[in-house]
C-alpha cells in the first residue's frame, strides 16, 4: 500500500493522505499573523478624515520645525511709524530695510557681510595680542556678537540649529521676505512671522506637557486600578486632594519655588531655563484626569481572561500592568491626549497673559490671541489680529480631534481584524 493512500483506522474514518497534510502545513506556515499596530494602521488608512488630519498635523509640525529656513519677516522687528496695525497686504518687503535698524545699504545681507568682516578683523587682532589679554578680548567679541549681530537684532536667542538654518535662509533667499499677508500688530511686527514662530512654542508646550502628563497619569492610574483595595484608596485620595487645589495656585506655587534665585541658578547650571520649567509644571498638573480615566479602564479589564492567563504563566504584576493592561487602554488614552494638547495650549495662553508663562520677546499662539483681544475696539476693528491666530488654533484643534477619533477606532482591540 502506498504511503499516500488513505489507511483505514480501527477507531474511525480513514487517515488523510500525507501529501494533503503537508499541503495544509505549508499553507499554515505561509499565513502571517497581524499585530494590533499593523491592523490599526491598516484601518486608520481607510479613515480619510483622520488621514487628512494627520497630514495637516505633519505639515504643521514640519513648518514649525523649519520656520528659520522659511523666508519670513522678523517676528521682533518693530515699525511703529509706518506699519502699526497694517492690514494684510501683498506689498513686497526687504529684510533690513527699516531705517531704524541702520543696516548697511538697508540690507540684511550687506549688514551681515560687513559685520562678519569686522568680527574677523577683531579676532585677528585678539589672536595677535599678548596671551594675558586674549581671553578678555575674545570675551568682548562674543559680547559684541550677542548684542550687535544682525540675527540677534531680528530674532531672539537662536539656538545652534536655528542659527544655522537662519544663515541658510539668508544664503538662499537673501533679503527677500514674504509680504505681510496676515497684517501687522500694534507694534508694527509681521503677524505671519509671529504665527510661525509662535507655533514652535505652542506645539512644543502642548507636546511636552502632554507627554509628561501621559507618563505620570497612565502609570499612576494603571497601578491604582490594578491593585485596588487600600492601594487604590490611598492613591485616589491623593488625586482628590490635588484636585481640590485650583490649578492656578499650584502653578503659582511651583513657579515661585522654581524661580527662586538659588533654585533658578541651580537649574540653569543643568541647562534648564524658564520655558523648560514651564513645560514641566503644566505637565505635572495635567495628569490627574488622565490617571482617573486609566484607572477606570484598568479596573474593568483586570478580571478579563487575558489577565488571568498572564498570571497563570507567571507574569509579574508590573509586567501585567505595563505589558498587558496599558496597551488595551491606548485608544482611550490617545483620544484624551488629543483633547489635552489644545487644553494645555489654552492654559499656556492664560498663564502667558498673567506673565507666568511664555514671556516676550518669545511668542506663542496664546500671546497672539491675547494681543488680538486687546486690539479689539468699538471704534475700529483690527480683525486680522484675532482671525489668523484663532484660525491657526481652531484648525489644530479640529485636526487633533478628528485624528484622535480615528485612532480611537483603529486602536480598539475589540475591532481588530474587522472590516
Amino acid at each position: 500500500m502506498s504511503p499516500d493512500d488513505p489507511q483505514q483506522s480501527a477507531y474511525g474514518p480513514p487517515v488523510p493522505q500525507r501529501g494533503r497534510l503537508e499541503d495544509v502545513l505549508a499553507e499554515a506556515q505561509a499565513i502571517k499573523g497581524v499585530s494590533l499596530w499593523q491592523d490599526a494602521w491598516k484601518r486608520l488608512r481607510r479613515n480619510r478624515t483622520a488621514m487628512v488630519s494627520l497630514g495637516f498635523l505633519i505639515l504643521l509640525s514640519l513648518s514649525a520645525i523649519l520656520t528659520p529656513l522659511l523666508p519670513l519677516q522678523s517676528p521682533l522687528d518693530k515699525d511703529l511709524q509706518n506699519r502699526r496695525f497694517q492690514p494684510p497686504t501683498a506689498a513686497s518687503f526687504q529684510m533690513g530695510a527699516r531705517p531704524g535698524l541702520k543696516f548697511k545699504d538697508n540690507s540684511l545681507v550687506a549688514q551681515l557681510q560687513a559685520f562678519e568682516k569686522k568680527t574677523a578683523a577683531l579676532r585677528a587682532e585678539a589672536a595677535a595680542a599678548p596671551p594675558a589679554e586674549q581671553a578678555e578680548r575674545y570675551e568682548a567679541i562674543e559680547e559684541r556678537i550677542r548684542i550687535e549681530h544682525p540675527f540677534n537684532q531680528l530674532w531672539n536667542e537662536l539656538g545652534p540649529i536655528s542659527w544655522w538654518m537662519t544663515r541658510m535662509r539668508v544664503r538662499v533667499f537673501g533679503d527677500y521676505a514674504i509680504p505681510s499677508l496676515a497684517g501687522t500688530d500694534e507694534l508694527g511686527r509681521d503677524l505671519l512671522a509671529r504665527l510661525f514662530w509662535g507655533a514652535r512654542v505652542s506645539l512644543l508646550v502642548g507636546l511636552v506637557a502632554t507627554l509628561v502628563s501621559l507618563l505620570i497619569g497612565v502609570a499612576y492610574g494603571a497601578i491604582a486600578g490594578y491593585y485596588g483595595g487600600a492601594v487604590d484608596a490611598v492613591m485616589m485620595r491623593i488625586v482628590d486632594l490635588l484636585y481640590s487645589v485650583p490649578f492656578i495656585f499650584v502653578v503659582l506655587f511651583l513657579m515661585a519655588v522654581l524661580q527662586e534665585d538659588t533654585t533658578r541658578l541651580w537649574l540653569e547650571g543643568w541647562g534648564i531655563d524658564q520655558l523648560t520649567i514651564f513645560y514641566m509644571v503644566i505637565g505635572a498638573i495635567y495628569w490627574l484626569t488622565m490617571s482617573r480615566v486609566v484607572r477606570g479602564q484598568v479596573m474593568s479589564l483586570r478580571a478579563e481572561q487575558f489577565v488571568e492567563a498572564a498570571r497563570t504563566v507567571g507574569a509579574s504584576q508590573m509586567r501585567i500592568v505595563f505589558r498587558h493592561l496599558i496597551p488595551n487602554v491606548l485608544g482611550v488614552v490617545i483620544v484624551y491626549l488629543t483633547l489635552t494638547i489644545p487644553a494645555v495650549m489654552l492654559f499656556e495662553a492664560f498663564l502667558s497673559f498673567l506673565g507666568l508663562g511664555v514671556a516676550p520677546p518669545d511668542v506663542s499662539w496664546g500671546m497672539l490671541m491675547q494681543d488680538g483681544v486687546k486690539a479689539l475696539s468699538s471704534v475700529k476693528t483690527f480683525w486680522w489680529m484675532v482671525a489668523f491666530p484663532g484660525l491657526a488654533l481652531a484648525a489644530t484643534l479640529f485636526a487633533l480631534n478628528f485624528f484622535g477619533d480615528g485612532l480611537r477606532d483603529a486602536l480598539d482591540p475589540r475591532m481588530k481584524n474587522r472590516a
